[in-house]
């Protein structure tokens, strides 16, 4: 029997929450500060605390299961760049979401020396 569409989604999202918590309190405090406010963006520019919290990080936003079950729990888009910084977008925020992925953005994000942001 297949799983209904609802429990696959579940999963990613508890499997997010419990075993990512990290990257889970920084999605959802970035969507917090979206709601409250009337900007099209909301991120994060401050470096994980540890290698355990940088790894959670990267974990979350590197799969497609964890972003999608989270951009349709919190009804946003997620978008991360190089440096850990993580941004949540409006979904009509087309402009600002395609700038925020560009190379453009990517590389200015960057330090100069290429080495841990």
């Amino acid at each position: 029997m297949r799983p209904s569409a609802r429990s696959r989604v579940l999963r990613p999202r508890r499997c997010a929450r419990t075993s990512l918590p990290y990257g889970w309190e920084v999605v959802s405090g970035l969507v917090d500060r979206l709601r409250d406010g009337d900007g099209e963006f909301a991120d994060n520019q401050t470096p994980p605390p540890d290698e355990a919290a940088r790894g959670q990080l990267l974990r979350m936003m590197a799969s497609d299961a964890m972003r999608a079950a989270l951009e349709d729990h919190f009804g946003v888009r997620l978008a991360f760049q190089n440096c850990h910084r993580v941004a949540v977008f409006r979904p009509g925020a087309g402009r600002a979401y395609r700038e925020f992925i560009g190379a453009r953005a990517q590389i200015l994000n960057q330090s100069p020396e290429l080495v841990d942001c």
